[in-house]
């Protein structure tokens, strides 16, 4: 049976998977701090693990767990027909000597903050943050939608729409807002990407995807799942990608070891 391993953080998503799972037959879990019970070690083939980022990596660690996720690298090298902006991999140090505005963001950990920076002047200093961090940095674009879909093994099991231009989309009741033209065109986006043997993805993983003014839809990040809001998203689709994003040493297929990051 298998075990939704949660952190200690009662959040919206984190309590609707919490449901969803006891609604499956899943086990659920609760870990307060990061110290692992000697116990579940023997139960980690069936752990499922969902979090805030340092909490999947630490526990994972302990319990021999494989974190899958995109390389750093994944998005510039995506082809430019998805993308329709200009994305590179840069270090940080190289970043702060750009002189002109740019979406600019880490790679990997949420570091430092990802935003829009006039120059590369206003990115904090080597005090802070190392030279070498790995950094993205796009065209300034403005995305006019919005779209976060779950994906388990190149198929699309639940999206959902969640910003429109910055915002959240919530209604004064704090439900999500869908509009049945965009969710259409949001869908044939995705299966088109989903379609492409070019793009390459882990069995389990979250694409966000949006459409940029006067350019049209783009794909605008993956993410892994273990650590990504659901937004709108059925809770019941997500658990069976966070099954694929997450998996036991040794039960990993080896055409899936190339989106394993050490963290």
């Amino acid at each position: 049976m298998p075990i939704l391993l949660l952190s200690s953080r009662y959040t919206p998503d984190s309590q609707a998977l919490w449901r969803a799972a006891l609604d499956f037959g899943w086990s659920v879990k609760r870990l307060h701090g990061h110290r692992v019970p000697d116990e579940w070690t023997a139960e980690s083939e069936n752990i499922v693990l969902y979090g805030e980022g340092l909490f999947v990596s630490i526990v994972a660690q302990q319990l021999d767990i494989a974190l899958l996720e995109i390389p750093s690298d994944w998005l510039p090298n995506l082809p430019v027909e998805y993308r329709q902006r200009d994305v590179r991999l840069i270090t940080l140090k190289e970043a702060r000597t750009l002189q002109e505005p740019a979406f600019i963001k880490p790679a990997n950990e949420k570091s430092f903050d990802a935003a829009i920076y006039a120059t590369g002047a206003e990115l904090p200093s080597a005090q802070y943050f190392d030279d070498a961090i790995p950094t993205l940095v796009s065209e300034v674009v403005e995305w006019e939608i919005e779209f976060r879909g779950f994906i388990s093994q190149r198929n699309l099991v639940t999206y959902a729409p969640y910003l429109r231009n910055g915002e959240l989309l919530k209604d004064a009741n704090g439900q999500w807002i869908t509009n049945v033209p965009e969710q259409d065109e949001a869908l044939e986006f995705f299966e088109h990407v989903l379609a492409d043997k070019r793009v390459t993805l882990p069995p389990g993983i979250v694409l966000d995807v949006g459409k940029i003014h006067s350019k049209g839809w783009a794909v605008i990040e993956a993410n892994p799942a273990w650590g990504s809001g659901i937004y709108g998203n059925d809770p019941a689709q997500v658990l069976g990608v966070l099954q694929q994003a997450c998996v036991k040493n040794g039960l990993l297929p080896l055409e899936f070891e190339q989106w394993v990051t050490q963290r």
